[in-house]
């Protein structure tokens, strides 16, 4: 049996040192654990000298993370997430419900606004005891993605083969392939003349190629945070859009929604989470649902 060391960080370490990086103060942090700032700082201490790298650049301001305390804070919250679902899959196994807790799920607004809600009915109808807790997270930068590699998620619902590649360490699987339409106000005769509302996250590189060799699209004269005010801009008369298959479900009769053609720009969709949380209970019975869904979805 391999024995603890006195250079190895203990459980308590880890939350100490994620304590800091979410409240950005020593102070803070020993307030949120119930500590003095001075066992906080004692704890943060041992952490770099056992690592062998400063965590934290300590200010005025508070205390940042280094690239190094970035590392150590994802792996943190990984490994305490770990422990976690140890003791409520060991618990549920005693009770033959190994399905239990917490499931913290990130998902792009889309995907959460029409994909997520009847998986989690039929979720919690099969495992009660589940206590799903969805982050809404704008795919731009390390999107839902990041949220996984960062600890704060389990499961994110991303998009594949954007422009952004997939955080190290994580393993994906495509649920859907959603095709990309042009969208404008119902009845407009000639839509492709209109200007064009688009957002940040319109941006992947599933697209860029063929929007490149697109001449009749304009630049944007309108840019919105989210395709919820892009839907609603072309829906009140101010433009076009090129959208996404799941941002359009349940568009209004105000809305036209015309086929690009067969070399139309698609989304992949998928899971993205952990090796260590993809074989978890809870994980499994999410997959299991989202895949239903989305098959339901292809039909």
């Amino acid at each position: 049996m391999a024995r603890r060391t006195d250079s190895d960080l203990v459980p308590q370490e880890l939350r100490v040192l994620v304590a800091v990086a979410d409240a950005g103060a020593f102070s803070a942090a020993a307030e949120a654990l119930g500590l003095t700032q001075s066992a906080v700082s004692h704890s943060v201490r041992g952490s770099e000298r056992k690592i062998g790298a400063v965590l934290f650049d300590r200010g005025r301001t508070g205390a940042r993370p280094t690239p190094a305390g970035d590392k150590a804070v994802a792996h943190a919250r990984r490994v305490l997430r770990l422990l976690d679902v140890l003791t409520a899959e060991a618990r549920g196994a005693a009770r033959s419900d190994a399905v239990r807790g917490p499931l913290r799920i990130a998902a792009f607004r889309s995907a959460a606004l029409h994909l997520l809600p009847p998986v989690l009915e039929r979720l919690r109808a099969r495992h009660p005891g589940i206590e799903p807790r969805v982050r809404i997270v704008r795919e731009v930068g390390r999107g839902t993605a990041g949220e996984v590699a960062d600890g704060k998620a389990d499961m994110a619902i991303a998009t594949l083969g954007g422009s952004a590649p997939l955080p190290p360490g994580l393993v994906a699987s495509e649920l859907l392939e959603e095709p990309y339409a042009l969208v404008h106000p119902a009845g407009h005769t000639a839509p492709r003349s209109l200007p064009l509302v688009d957002w940040a996250e319109n941006c992947g590189s599933y697209t860029r190629d063929w929007w490149a060799g697109q001449d009749w699209i304009p630049r944007a004269t309108v840019e919105a945070e989210d395709d919820g005010a892009v839907l609603s801009l072309v829906s009140a008369g101010h433009g076009m859009a090129i959208m996404p298959a799941l941002s359009l479900t349940g568009a209004g009769d105000s809305v036209g929604i015309t086929d690009l053609g067969v070399d139309r720009p698609t989304r992949r969709v998928g899971c993205v989470t952990t090796p260590e949380l993809a074989g978890t209970a809870g994980v499994r019975a999410l997959v299991r649902e989202l895949r239903a869904t989305a098959s339901r979805a292809r039909r």
